[in-house]
Protein backbone atom coordinates (compact mmCIF):
# COMPACT_ATOMS: atom_id res chain seq x y z
CA UNK A 1 0.00 0.00 0.00
CA UNK A 2 1.37 3.36 -1.21
CA UNK A 3 1.07 6.28 0.94
CA UNK A 4 -0.11 9.70 -0.06
CA UNK A 5 0.58 12.65 1.43
CA UNK A 6 -0.93 16.13 0.47
CA UNK A 7 1.02 19.14 1.19
CA UNK A 8 -0.83 22.16 0.18
CA UNK A 9 -0.61 26.03 0.80
CA UNK A 10 -0.85 29.21 -0.27
CA UNK A 11 1.22 30.78 -2.80
CA UNK A 12 5.20 31.51 -1.70
CA UNK A 13 3.83 29.61 2.59
CA UNK A 14 7.08 27.30 1.81
CA UNK A 15 5.38 24.45 0.39
CA UNK A 16 8.84 23.49 -1.22
CA UNK A 17 11.36 24.37 1.35
CA UNK A 18 9.16 21.26 3.56
CA UNK A 19 9.17 18.77 1.16
CA UNK A 20 13.11 19.33 1.02
CA UNK A 21 13.30 19.18 4.60
CA UNK A 22 10.75 15.85 4.83
CA UNK A 23 12.57 14.20 2.61
CA UNK A 24 16.32 14.80 3.45
CA UNK A 25 15.21 14.40 7.23
CA UNK A 26 12.24 12.16 7.63
CA UNK A 27 11.76 9.49 4.04
CA UNK A 28 15.12 8.07 3.83
CA UNK A 29 15.40 4.87 2.33
CA UNK A 30 11.72 5.09 0.61
CA UNK A 31 11.12 5.06 -2.69
CA UNK A 32 8.87 8.34 -3.40
CA UNK A 33 7.54 10.18 -6.12
CA UNK A 34 6.68 13.90 -6.05
CA UNK A 35 3.29 14.52 -8.17
CA UNK A 36 2.80 18.21 -8.44
CA UNK A 37 0.42 20.41 -9.52
CA UNK A 38 1.23 24.06 -10.64
CA UNK A 39 -0.83 27.06 -11.66
CA UNK A 40 -0.26 29.01 -14.43
CA UNK A 41 1.98 28.15 -17.74
CA UNK A 42 5.17 27.14 -16.34
CA UNK A 43 6.03 24.45 -13.31
CA UNK A 44 8.78 26.58 -12.31
CA UNK A 45 9.48 24.31 -9.44
CA UNK A 46 10.61 21.58 -11.33
CA UNK A 47 13.87 24.04 -11.46
CA UNK A 48 14.13 23.92 -7.91
CA UNK A 49 13.47 20.67 -6.94
CA UNK A 50 15.66 19.13 -9.56
CA UNK A 51 18.74 20.32 -7.94
CA UNK A 52 17.46 17.94 -5.07
CA UNK A 53 17.24 14.89 -7.81
CA UNK A 54 13.63 14.30 -7.31
CA UNK A 55 11.36 12.81 -9.77
CA UNK A 56 8.47 15.12 -10.99
CA UNK A 57 5.36 14.84 -12.43
CA UNK A 58 3.86 17.65 -13.52
CA UNK A 59 0.41 18.51 -14.59
CA UNK A 60 -0.16 21.86 -15.67
CA UNK A 61 -3.36 22.71 -16.43
CA UNK A 62 -7.26 21.25 -15.81
CA UNK A 63 -9.45 21.26 -13.12
CA UNK A 64 -8.58 18.72 -10.35
CA UNK A 65 -12.16 18.19 -9.00
CA UNK A 66 -13.45 17.58 -12.71
CA UNK A 67 -11.50 17.20 -15.92
CA UNK A 68 -8.51 15.92 -14.21
CA UNK A 69 -9.97 13.40 -12.28
CA UNK A 70 -9.37 10.81 -14.90
CA UNK A 71 -6.06 12.31 -15.65
CA UNK A 72 -5.38 12.20 -12.23
CA UNK A 73 -6.53 8.65 -11.73
CA UNK A 74 -4.08 7.71 -14.87
CA UNK A 75 -1.27 9.22 -13.33
CA UNK A 76 -1.54 7.83 -10.12
CA UNK A 77 -1.60 4.39 -11.39
CA UNK A 78 1.35 5.14 -14.21
CA UNK A 79 3.55 6.39 -11.06
CA UNK A 80 2.64 3.34 -9.13
CA UNK A 81 3.31 1.33 -11.93
CA UNK A 82 6.85 2.72 -13.06
CA UNK A 83 8.24 3.31 -10.06
CA UNK A 84 6.49 1.43 -7.20
CA UNK A 85 6.61 4.46 -5.03
CA UNK A 86 6.25 3.54 -1.17
CA UNK A 87 5.32 7.21 -0.81
CA UNK A 88 3.79 9.81 -3.66
CA UNK A 89 3.41 13.43 -2.36
CA UNK A 90 1.20 15.76 -3.93
CA UNK A 91 2.14 19.39 -4.07
CA UNK A 92 -0.96 20.98 -4.94
CA UNK A 93 -1.32 24.32 -6.49
CA UNK A 94 -0.75 27.59 -4.19
CA UNK A 95 -4.09 28.73 -5.02
CA UNK A 96 -5.91 24.99 -5.61
CA UNK A 97 -8.38 24.15 -2.88
CA UNK A 98 -7.24 21.19 -0.56
CA UNK A 99 -10.83 19.49 -0.26
CA UNK A 100 -10.56 18.78 -4.01
CA UNK A 101 -7.50 17.29 -4.47
CA UNK A 102 -8.54 15.24 -1.24
CA UNK A 103 -11.31 14.40 -3.12
CA UNK A 104 -9.86 13.69 -5.92
CA UNK A 105 -7.46 11.11 -4.20
CA UNK A 106 -10.57 9.58 -2.75
CA UNK A 107 -11.83 9.11 -6.03
CA UNK A 108 -9.40 6.81 -6.98
CA UNK A 109 -8.66 4.71 -4.25
CA UNK A 110 -11.29 1.89 -5.08
CA UNK A 111 -8.88 1.52 -8.30
CA UNK A 112 -5.33 1.49 -7.05
CA UNK A 113 -3.29 0.49 -3.69
CA UNK A 114 -3.19 3.61 -1.75
CA UNK A 115 -3.53 5.13 1.77
CA UNK A 116 -4.52 8.74 2.27
CA UNK A 117 -1.71 9.43 5.17
CA UNK A 118 -1.83 12.91 5.63
CA UNK A 119 -3.20 16.38 4.46
CA UNK A 120 -0.85 19.54 5.37
CA UNK A 121 -1.49 23.16 4.70
CA UNK A 122 1.66 25.47 4.80
CA UNK A 123 0.94 29.08 6.32
CA UNK A 124 3.35 31.61 6.30
CA UNK A 125 2.92 33.05 9.54
CA UNK A 126 3.36 36.65 8.71
CA UNK A 127 1.01 36.64 6.23
CA UNK A 128 -2.23 34.32 7.44
CA UNK A 129 -4.41 37.83 8.27
CA UNK A 130 -3.61 39.26 4.94
CA UNK A 131 -4.42 36.16 2.34
CA UNK A 132 -7.64 35.45 5.20
CA UNK A 133 -8.93 38.91 4.34
CA UNK A 134 -8.13 38.84 0.87
CA UNK A 135 -8.61 35.71 -0.34
CA UNK A 136 -10.63 33.51 1.87
CA UNK A 137 -12.15 31.57 -0.35
CA UNK A 138 -8.72 29.75 -1.18
CA UNK A 139 -6.90 30.26 1.83
CA UNK A 140 -9.22 29.05 4.02
CA UNK A 141 -10.45 25.94 2.72
CA UNK A 142 -7.06 24.64 2.51
CA UNK A 143 -6.69 25.46 6.44
CA UNK A 144 -10.28 24.11 6.78
CA UNK A 145 -9.27 20.84 5.09
CA UNK A 146 -5.73 19.89 6.87
CA UNK A 147 -5.42 17.75 9.37
CA UNK A 148 -2.39 19.83 10.39
CA UNK A 149 -1.02 23.05 9.30
CA UNK A 150 2.28 23.94 9.32
CA UNK A 151 3.36 27.41 9.87
CA UNK A 152 6.49 28.97 7.90
CA UNK A 153 8.73 31.84 9.15
CA UNK A 154 7.84 32.02 12.39
CA UNK A 155 11.53 32.62 13.52
CA UNK A 156 10.81 36.28 11.60
CA UNK A 157 7.67 36.88 13.66
CA UNK A 158 6.61 38.98 16.52
CA UNK A 159 5.43 36.77 19.24
CA UNK A 160 1.72 38.70 19.10
CA UNK A 161 1.42 38.36 15.07
CA UNK A 162 2.32 34.76 15.82
CA UNK A 163 -0.18 33.83 18.53
CA UNK A 164 -3.01 36.14 16.16
CA UNK A 165 -1.99 34.10 13.47
CA UNK A 166 -2.98 30.79 15.71
CA UNK A 167 -5.67 32.03 17.02
CA UNK A 168 -7.25 33.51 13.24
CA UNK A 169 -6.51 29.36 12.51
CA UNK A 170 -8.22 27.74 15.20
CA UNK A 171 -11.61 29.69 14.06
CA UNK A 172 -11.09 27.95 10.86
CA UNK A 173 -9.85 24.52 12.32
CA UNK A 174 -10.39 23.49 16.11
CA UNK A 175 -8.60 20.44 15.73
CA UNK A 176 -5.29 20.46 13.41
CA UNK A 177 -2.20 19.80 14.98
CA UNK A 178 -0.41 23.64 14.32
CA UNK A 179 3.49 23.71 14.16
CA UNK A 180 4.72 26.89 15.26
CA UNK A 181 8.23 25.87 16.05
CA UNK A 182 10.78 27.34 13.64
CA UNK A 183 11.56 24.64 11.05
CA UNK A 184 15.19 24.64 11.96
CA UNK A 185 14.47 23.68 15.28
CA UNK A 186 12.88 20.79 14.14
CA UNK A 187 13.90 17.49 12.43
CA UNK A 188 11.99 16.63 9.52
CA UNK A 189 11.18 13.22 11.58
CA UNK A 190 9.69 15.27 14.60
CA UNK A 191 7.24 17.26 11.36
CA UNK A 192 6.26 13.83 9.63
CA UNK A 193 5.16 12.57 13.29
CA UNK A 194 3.20 15.67 13.97
CA UNK A 195 1.61 15.08 10.25
CA UNK A 196 0.42 11.07 11.10
CA UNK A 197 -0.59 12.16 14.32
CA UNK A 198 -4.00 13.21 12.50
CA UNK A 199 -4.58 10.21 10.86
CA UNK A 200 -7.80 9.09 12.91
CA UNK A 201 -8.36 12.61 12.36
CA UNK A 202 -8.31 12.32 8.90
CA UNK A 203 -10.46 9.81 8.50
CA UNK A 204 -12.77 11.77 10.37
CA UNK A 205 -12.68 14.32 8.28
CA UNK A 206 -12.92 12.60 4.83
CA UNK A 207 -16.29 11.42 6.58
CA UNK A 208 -17.34 15.22 7.36
CA UNK A 209 -16.18 16.00 3.36
CA UNK A 210 -18.02 12.68 2.23
CA UNK A 211 -21.58 14.11 4.01
CA UNK A 212 -20.73 17.42 2.57
CA UNK A 213 -20.92 16.40 -0.58
CA UNK A 214 -23.63 14.49 -0.31
CA UNK A 215 -25.58 17.07 1.51
CA UNK A 216 -23.97 19.07 -1.49
CA UNK A 217 -25.78 17.27 -4.50
CA UNK A 218 -29.27 17.27 -2.15
CA UNK A 219 -29.72 20.84 -2.74
CA UNK A 220 -27.85 21.23 -6.49
CA UNK A 221 -31.22 21.49 -8.40
CA UNK A 222 -31.07 25.22 -10.24
CA UNK A 223 -27.63 25.96 -9.33
CA UNK A 224 -26.07 27.24 -12.28
CA UNK A 225 -22.60 25.82 -11.87
CA UNK A 226 -23.60 22.30 -12.46
CA UNK A 227 -21.10 19.26 -13.82
CA UNK A 228 -21.84 19.45 -17.16
CA UNK A 229 -21.29 23.43 -17.64
CA UNK A 230 -17.87 22.62 -15.26
CA UNK A 231 -16.66 20.00 -17.91
CA UNK A 232 -17.72 22.22 -20.78
CA UNK A 233 -15.52 25.36 -18.96
CA UNK A 234 -11.79 25.20 -19.70
CA UNK A 235 -9.99 25.63 -16.80
CA UNK A 236 -6.29 27.23 -17.01
CA UNK A 237 -5.46 26.07 -13.91
CA UNK A 238 -5.85 22.97 -10.96
CA UNK A 239 -7.90 24.72 -8.81
CA UNK A 240 -11.43 24.12 -7.83
CA UNK A 241 -14.40 24.54 -10.49
CA UNK A 242 -17.14 25.16 -7.29
CA UNK A 243 -18.76 21.59 -8.80
CA UNK A 244 -19.06 20.71 -4.96
CA UNK A 245 -19.56 23.89 -3.30
CA UNK A 246 -23.34 24.59 -3.90
CA UNK A 247 -25.65 27.41 -2.66
CA UNK A 248 -22.90 30.05 -3.23
CA UNK A 249 -20.96 31.50 -5.74
CA UNK A 250 -17.68 30.15 -6.06
CA UNK A 251 -14.20 31.57 -8.11
CA UNK A 252 -12.11 29.14 -10.51
CA UNK A 253 -8.63 30.65 -9.30
CA UNK A 254 -8.46 31.82 -13.27
CA UNK A 255 -11.12 34.55 -12.27
CA UNK A 256 -9.15 35.67 -9.18
CA UNK A 257 -5.33 35.11 -10.34
CA UNK A 258 -3.62 35.53 -13.05
CA UNK A 259 0.11 33.87 -13.43
CA UNK A 260 2.26 35.32 -16.03
CA UNK A 261 5.40 33.87 -17.09
CA UNK A 262 8.38 33.53 -19.55
CA UNK A 263 11.33 32.22 -21.35
CA UNK A 264 14.29 34.49 -21.45
CA UNK A 265 18.26 34.19 -22.79
CA UNK A 266 18.38 37.69 -21.56
CA UNK A 267 21.31 38.06 -18.60
CA UNK A 268 20.15 40.38 -15.63
CA UNK A 269 22.62 42.04 -13.19
CA UNK A 270 21.86 41.15 -9.61
CA UNK A 271 21.37 45.08 -8.68
CA UNK A 272 19.33 45.45 -11.36
CA UNK A 273 16.99 42.27 -10.42
CA UNK A 274 17.35 43.61 -6.57
CA UNK A 275 15.79 47.06 -7.94
CA UNK A 276 13.12 45.00 -9.47
CA UNK A 277 12.05 42.80 -7.14
CA UNK A 278 11.97 46.11 -4.67
CA UNK A 279 9.13 46.98 -6.75
CA UNK A 280 7.26 44.12 -7.21
CA UNK A 281 7.26 43.04 -3.15
CA UNK A 282 6.33 46.94 -1.89
CA UNK A 283 4.01 48.33 -4.82
CA UNK A 284 1.41 47.45 -6.68
CA UNK A 285 2.75 49.29 -9.85
CA UNK A 286 2.79 46.11 -11.71
CA UNK A 287 -0.57 44.90 -9.82
CA UNK A 288 -1.19 42.97 -6.81
CA UNK A 289 1.78 40.77 -6.95
CA UNK A 290 1.32 37.27 -4.52
CA UNK A 291 4.32 35.41 -6.01
CA UNK A 292 7.38 35.71 -7.85
CA UNK A 293 9.97 33.38 -8.52
CA UNK A 294 12.27 32.85 -11.47
CA UNK A 295 16.21 31.50 -12.46
CA UNK A 296 17.85 33.94 -14.48
CA UNK A 297 21.80 33.99 -16.17
CA UNK A 298 23.69 36.77 -14.89
CA UNK A 299 26.32 38.47 -17.33
CA UNK A 300 28.91 37.15 -15.30
CA UNK A 301 28.01 33.44 -15.35
CA UNK A 302 26.09 32.78 -12.06
CA UNK A 303 22.64 31.94 -12.00
CA UNK A 304 20.09 34.05 -9.90
CA UNK A 305 17.21 31.94 -8.43
CA UNK A 306 14.84 34.77 -6.86
CA UNK A 307 11.54 33.97 -4.73
CA UNK A 308 9.50 36.67 -4.08
CA UNK A 309 6.03 37.23 -1.82
CA UNK A 310 4.51 40.53 -0.69
CA UNK A 311 7.19 42.77 0.95
CA UNK A 312 9.88 40.64 0.89
CA UNK A 313 12.21 38.87 -1.69
CA UNK A 314 15.53 36.84 -1.58
CA UNK A 315 18.12 36.32 -4.44
CA UNK A 316 20.66 33.16 -4.17
CA UNK A 317 22.91 31.90 -6.55
CA UNK A 318 21.74 27.66 -8.23
CA UNK A 319 22.54 25.89 -11.23
CA UNK A 320 22.51 26.62 -15.01
CA UNK A 321 18.97 26.14 -16.36
CA UNK A 322 18.16 25.48 -19.77
CA UNK A 323 17.02 28.91 -20.25
CA UNK A 324 16.06 31.77 -18.49
CA UNK A 325 12.77 30.73 -16.74
CA UNK A 326 10.34 33.15 -14.45
CA UNK A 327 6.30 33.27 -13.26
CA UNK A 328 4.72 35.56 -11.92
CA UNK A 329 1.28 35.13 -9.92
CA UNK A 330 -1.29 37.45 -8.96
CA UNK A 331 -4.20 39.79 -9.64
CA UNK A 332 -4.48 42.56 -12.11
CA UNK A 333 -1.42 42.08 -13.00
CA UNK A 334 0.12 44.64 -15.94
CA UNK A 335 1.99 42.25 -18.00
CA UNK A 336 3.10 44.84 -20.65
CA UNK A 337 5.21 46.70 -17.84
CA UNK A 338 6.65 43.46 -16.57
CA UNK A 339 7.35 42.57 -19.78
CA UNK A 340 9.41 46.03 -20.11
CA UNK A 341 10.74 45.67 -16.77
CA UNK A 342 12.29 42.01 -17.72
CA UNK A 343 13.68 43.36 -21.04
CA UNK A 344 11.37 40.53 -22.71
CA UNK A 345 9.22 43.46 -25.27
Amino acid sequence: MTKIDIISGFLGAGKTTLIKKLIAEAFQGEKLVLIENEFGEIGIDGGFLKEAGIQITEMNSGCICCSLVGDFGAALKEVLTQFKPDRILIEPSGVGKLSDVIRAVQGVQAEVPVELNSFVTVVDAAKCKLYMKNFGEFFNNQVESANTIILSRTQKTAQEKLELAVSMLREHNAKAAIITTPWDSLTGAQIREAMEKGQGLADEMLAELVREQEHSHEHENGHEHGHERCHDHHHGDDSSCGCHDHGRHHHHADEVFTSWGAETAHKYERAELEALLEDLADTTFYGTVLRAKGMLPSPDGAWLYFDLTPGEYEIREGSPEYTGRLCVIGSDLKEDELKKAFHLE
